[in-house]
């Protein structure tokens, strides 16, 4: 689960973290007053958006009275911001937050993550902040450093150490890096962070650490035990689709094709998505039914699947390990029945009692089509929605 901004300096505050005093806005009749109550010369305005690339796309505005805070609020507010990341239909702008714009001297970029090849925590530092870090790490390797953190010992005092020499940080400064690792790395693992980062942390006029932006996104298999943070959660700013398929425990993202796919196994999803495109193809989604397949998380899905007008054929993967075919066909069926299916499906099924699975489908008197395997499945697929 991704926090906005505002969100997520608020934790980093409580955390000893260092962030700008910020104003949270949600009407355009809110702007004036905070502008007064910041009482600075110059501040910005940053629509709250799960997006990077907001500067860009205008979503950060720089302003000088309360006038232009109050235009800049109006025309924001309401509006869909586009970035590169957002895709084209753009993410909602429903609050702003506002910031005195800092005196910045040096721009850092720091980051703590989950890695899972090194089965630990990793920092990722550069003394190159403010600026796209995967452009950074492609042109400039050198210039980006990652620092793992043994799960057996936590933060040593070398890694603070180690960062300011990366930020070329000495005294106070140097200190302050310092404690910015233990804060981050106390915040990580209390919370179950899977990314903090903060793009771009400053050195400040007066030789201050300063969080000028911050991204964290929490582990949604720790919601039973960060419901505080959980409750955070913006749903207007996911996919109305990839919001359903989240209340129906689906994993669920929609793409640009017309081969609706639903899978039980994220890497056998990826795998039917890659045959797909082998064979001509392009997926309309990527859909992991999971483990436990039921005929209601079945009809849900092929009603996610639906919900797409530019879907001219489903295949359906499944392997029958926890659950026996027979039993998935006869949900598949159920579900074609109740959601009254218009496109072509494609099935395959494998695994315990797969047979019985394909003999149901074939006594169904439905439009699908049984596929013996995965490859068959596929080109069968591409075929379909020809």
């Amino acid at each position: 689960m991704n926090l906005h901004e505002f969100q997520a300096k608020a934790l980093l505050r409580a955390s000893g973290i260092a962030v700008p005093p910020g104003e949270l806005i949600t009407g355009v009749e809110d702007a004036g007053a905070a502008w007064a109550r910041l009482d600075c010369e110059t501040a910005l305005i940053k629509a709250q958006v799960h997006s990077g690339g907001r500067g860009k796309a205008g979503g950060v505005v720089a302003v000088g009275s309360a006038r232009e805070a109050e235009e800049t609020a109006s025309r924001l507010l309401g509006s869909r911001l586009i970035t590169a990341q957002s895709g084209p239909e753009g993410l909602p702008v429903d609050q702003l937050l506002m910031e005195p714009a800092a005196a910045i001297d040096r721009e850092f970029y720091f980051a703590m993550l989950v890695d899972r090849a090194r089965a630990s925590i990793v920092m990722v530092v550069s003394a190159e902040g403010g600026m796209d870090i995967e452009t950074l790490a492609r042109e400039r390797p050198q210039a980006v450093v990652t620092l793992p953190i043994h799960p057996a010992t936590g933060v040593m005092p070398f890694h603070g150490r180690r960062v300011a020499r990366v930020f070329g940080l000495q005294g106070e400064p140097a200190r302050a890096a310092g404690r910015l690792v233990q804060d981050a790395h106390r915040l990580f693992r209390s919370s179950d962070v899977q990314l903090l980062e903060i793009n771009p942390l400053v050195l400040t006029a007066d030789r201050q650490l300063l969080a000028l932006d911050a991204k964290l996104a929490i582990d949604d298999s720790a919601a039973y035990r960060q419901r505080e943070i959980f409750g955070l959660r913006d749903a207007r700013q996911r996919h109305e689709a990839e919001e359903r398929a989240h209340e129906h425990d689906l994993n669920y993202i929609r793409l640009d094709g017309d081969i609706g796919c639903m899978v039980n196994g994220a890497g056998l999803a990826m795998a039917t998505m890659d045959l797909i495109q082998h064979h001509g193809g392009q997926p309309a989604n990527f859909l992991d039914v999971g483990g436990g397949t039921t005929v209601e998380r079945v009809a849900a899905a092929f009603k996610l699947i639906l919900s797409d007008d530019a879907v001219r054929a489903v295949l359906v993967n499944i392997f029958g390990g926890i659950v026996r075919c027979d039993l998935i066909a006869e949900g598949i069926i159920a579900a074609i029945r109740e959601v009254q299916v218009q496109v072509p499906v494609v099935v395959r099924l494998e695994g315990t009692n797969a047979e019985a699975g394909r003999e149901a489908l074939a006594r169904s008197g439905l439009d699908i089509l049984a596929a013996e395997d995965l490859d068959e499945a596929a080109r069968a697929a591409v075929e379909a929605a020809a």
